[in-house]
């Protein structure tokens, strides 16, 4: 099954780093966070990704075209008059990566669309290039396979970021108190399993995959969700990253599942 990975966009909102480089590829303990999410896709037996790339995608094609020289060790014999490398291990995954230009002002819906005919005619797995989970994706696609909807999307209790106030109709405060985790709205974070006619609707560049394709599927009843009670985080700005890469160092990032 291929794993569509939205990659694309500006990421305005990290911008001390997306500045030079496109927000997936912002380093998380020396890797790009794409490619911690990859990782978690390759651990369940998903290895076959299709990158929708935009804004600096040549940042993203050059990455991947030095990636196996980068994690082999290399031997370059000069002795003959001639540039002679040999590779003597490699540890790169068995990944088939497929980088697309999907342009750099489409929205995430026109980007799916854009990559269609890699996609070809079955389900596929989609998510966000910028956020990392735990998330079982094997339970996710046999979730998706029982309920036979066209689309499953992921749904993830963030919480709310600052304390509850219980306001009365004069403007008193009634109660005040921190924030639990029952306190935040479900929400999408990705990691959705599609169906191939879902793609049927969405429209051009400048559709926006959570608005029409994703509440039409919920009005014709074809969108089901799966909630995720483990870890979950984006990285939009960079305090985030900062907390992301603590966990990372000190051995504590619960969406390393993979040995």
């Amino acid at each position: 099954m291929k794993v569509v990975l939205l990659a694309g966009g500006f990421g305005t909102r990290i911008s001390e780093e997306s500045q030079f480089k496109p927000k997936p590829m912002v380093d998380l303990g020396g890797m790009p966070i794409l490619w911690h999410i990859m990782k978690l896709y390759s651990h369940y037996g998903f290895n076959d990704f299709v990158i929708c790339a935009g804004y600096k995608q040549h940042v993203i094609k050059e990455y991947f075209a030095d990636y196996f020289l980068h994690t082999s060790d290399v031997t370059y014999d000069f002795t003959n008059g001639k540039n002679e490398m040999t590779i003597h291990r490699n540890v790169s995954e068995p990944w088939r990566v497929t980088v697309v230009d999907t342009g750099l002002d489409t929205m995430t819906g026109g980007r799916v669309k854009r990559v269609r005919d890699y996609i070809g005619n079955a389900p596929f797995m989609l998510t966000y290039g910028d956020g990392v989970s735990d998330l079982n994706l094997a339970e996710l696609l046999r979730f998706h396979q029982s309920h036979r909807k066209m689309v499953t999307i992921s749904a993830y209790n963030a919480g709310q970021r600052f304390g509850i106030l219980d306001i009365a109709e004069d403007g008193g405060v009634k109660e005040f108190r921190e924030k639990t985790q029952g306190d935040g709205n479900m929400i999408n974070i990705g990691f959705m399993v599609c169906e191939p006619e879902f793609l049927n609707y969405i429209g051009g560049d400048d559709t926006i995959l959570e608005r029409t394709p994703l509440e039409t599927a919920a009005q014709m009843g074809q969108l089901t969700a799966y909630k995720h009670e483990g870890f979950w985080q984006c990285m939009d700005t960079v305090r985030e990253k900062h907390a992301l890469e603590k966990l990372w160092a000190a051995g504590q990032a619960p969406w390393k599942v993979w040995d």
